[in-house]
């Protein structure tokens, strides 16, 4: 396996990546999938923290507009979710022989450590993988922002953002045939062009921490080992000046 290019890495992924297409709920195939590259994503001793969502659960949003529930309630039911998905990857990645520990921004003591700055580094130290829910613990805030405070909090090196698709791209490639995928963008062109890269606040977040965010297909297996490496595979999103940015 290719050395580790960075250190320290936060991984985003969404709830939605635990489900098959338009399904509710935990599909055992795509967790498997999931914890199977995060376990050999690390064994080079790179520390990895997974911010997991949970919009196969529930999504608070339009959860709060469906049913009327307010959304702070809502958003406190989706952080429930994002719970019960950490504890289901935990499980995963720990029967692949890598140890794992979740760690909650909401008090569940029974079943999740509380997110702690100082114990989630000695876990690091440890090397075991960190599977961080609940998001911030707050309601109005996604878990893009969610892994972009604690990558800052934790002085990691890259934040890597899981998806269904190879980058990002001008226009939806679902539906647009024709639309060209960015090999490197500026935080500032994420965010004037409203790509869709993360949530704003989450960008603006990255942008003034100058973290670099890469923006790539996990469902190819092998790639969450290929990102850590250093490989080109997706679209890196930083700070460099708008000329250094291409597409193809």
């Amino acid at each position: 396996m290719p050395k580790p290019a960075y250190t320290r890495a936060i991984l985003k992924i969404s709830g939605e990546s635990f489900s098959t297409q338009g399904v509710l709920g935990i599909d055992p195939d795509e967790l498997n999938t999931i914890a199977s590259q995060i376990a050999e994503a690390v064994q080079d001793g790179t520390q990895l923290a997974v911010v997991v969502g949970g919009g196969n659960m529930i999504r608070g949003a339009e959860l709060s507009t469906r049913v009327g529930i307010p959304q702070a309630t809502a958003d406190y039911m989706g952080m429930l979710g994002t719970v019960i998905n950490a504890l289901a990857l935990k499980e995963a990645i720990e029967k692949h022989g890598q140890p794992a520990r979740v760690m909650s921004a909401l008090d569940i003591e029974s079943v999740a450590e509380p997110f702690i700055r100082a114990r989630a580094l000695r876990h690091f130290e440890k090397g075991r993988v960190l599977i961080l829910a609940a998001g911030t613990g707050n309601p109005f805030f996604t878990t893009d922002t969610c892994a972009s405070l604690r990558a800052i909090e934790l002085g990691v090196d890259i934040l890597l953002k899981a998806t269904k698709v190879d980058g990002v791209y001008n226009e939806d490639p679902n539906i647009h045939e024709n639309a060209t995928r960015f090999d490197r963008l500026t935080f500032s062109e994420a965010i004037n062009k409203k790509l869709g890269v993360m949530d704003l606040t989450a960008l603006s977040m990255c942008m003034e921490h100058n973290l670099p965010v890469i923006v790539f297909n996990f469902k190819t297996h092998g790639n969450i080992c290929k990102v850590i490496a250093g490989e080109s595979i997706g679209t890196l999103v930083t700070n460099a000046e708008p000329e250094l940015a291409n597409s193809h």
